[in-house]
């Protein structure tokens, strides 16, 4: 078992009996990003600061430094000089994770204009492709805006993660790997969410940056 999660169990026995589906949903994710492809999060409230809290988690160093590929440091250096240098050696290696709640403009038009249920199903339609990975992050398994993201993800042969509480709500039945963590009121659901997402995290971070010690 990896070692992130021994830890996470440690710290959450009750978790137990979910291990093999957060293991199953970190294993989707690293193996979108081995072949090329992208992670996608949404949710609401609580839960759509939970999908910004993953992108800031992945999309730079989290635990590991990440420190920039030889080869482009080189290039920033051959190319701007000791000002390329020092812009290396502010970047850090990411994996790109976008938030579907993080466009306000986009979302606001379309709730107005079209249909609110439908603002992120709408952007998985226009961004998602084929491998790529949709996390819909709901406590009651059942908001319709990441249902119908969901249905729409798994259409256009997107692999498809629910992060929930006990139930799993419509989402139990619709995707690849549901994540329903054992509690049903949504600020206890909550409270189990972070460390969750904080593993598959560590667990993401330590394939692609770490080793495991």
């Amino acid at each position: 078992m990896n070692i992130f999660l021994e830890d996470l169990l440690k710290r959450h026995p009750e978790l137990q009996k979910i291990a093999g589906k957060i293991e199953q949903a970190a294993e989707l994710i690293i193996s979108a990003y081995e072949q090329g492809h992208r992670l996608y999060l949404c949710g609401n409230g609580g839960s759509a600061a939970d999908s910004e809290h993953i992108v800031g988690e992945l999309m730079k160093g989290f635990i590991l430094k990440r420190p920039v590929g030889a080869e482009f440091q080189r290039q920033l250096q051959e190319r701007y000089g000791e000002e390329g240098e020092a812009m290396a050696a502010r970047l850090q290696g990411g994996l790109p994770a976008i938030s579907l709640t993080g466009a306000p403009a986009l979302s606001s038009a379309f709730s107005n204009d079209v249909a609110a249920e439908m603002v992120f199903a709408q952007q998985i339609f226009v961004m998602g492709q084929p491998g790529d990975v949709l996390v819909g992050i709901t406590t009651s398994g059942n908001s319709k805006n990441v249902v119908n993201a969901l249905k729409i993800a798994a259409v256009k042969g997107l692999k498809t993660i629910a992060l929930t509480g006990e139930g799993g709500g419509k989402c139990a039945e619709l995707v690849d790997c549901l994540v329903n963590v054992p509690a049903r009121e949504t600020f206890l659901v909550q409270e189990y969410h972070l460390p969750v997402y904080h593993t598959l995290c560590l667990m993401i971070e330590d394939r692609f940056y770490g080793s495991q010690k």
